[in-house]
């Protein structure tokens, strides 16, 4: 490489921007519900509920423990409930509440402001290009994960 990257850098600094901005519209969304990091979990299991720890942990990002506490508190304040597997009694899935699928329009809403934000100026093409590109970040951490 010719010059200094700041890729990692970079990202940081978006998490952390994206994610106070992102709590700011769920509050003047009036969702309190949940926070941010919350939400991701919510968004998971509104693709595909009742899912395995293990997969909600990998589609999340999160490490497990810090997910089984989070959920912890979602199902405190019931959000998800943990729910035995039919098949295999060892195996427990996390399930939505209706509480928690009662939110997913104002969620959607926030996730289509926080979008028009990020991407303000782009063109189509540009957004599927650093999309595809944050892709294969993503897939190079994931295999370094586990070599490293």
């Amino acid at each position: 490489m010719k010059h200094e990257t700041q890729g990692g850098f970079l990202n940081s600094q978006i998490k952390q921007i994206g994610g106070r901005i992102f709590e700011k519209l769920l509050v003047g969304a009036g969702v309190e519900e949940f926070n941010g990091a919350q939400g991701r979990i919510l968004y998971v299991l509104w693709q595909e509920d009742g899912i395995p720890i293990a997969e909600l942990a990998r589609k999340t990002g999160l490490a497990k423990t810090t997910l089984t506490s989070m959920l912890d508190r979602m199902e405190n304040i019931n959000l998800i409930k943990r729910v035995f597997d039919k098949s295999d009694r060892r195996q427990i899935r996390i399930s939505l509440t209706a509480e928690a699928h009662k939110l997913r329009d104002e969620y959607n809403k926030v996730s289509r402001k926080m979008n028009e934000i990020y991407y303000a100026g782009f063109s189509d093409d540009e957004i599927v290009t650093f999309e595809n590109t944050l892709r294969r970040i993503l897939s190079n951490l994931n295999e370094s994960e586990n070599i490293i």
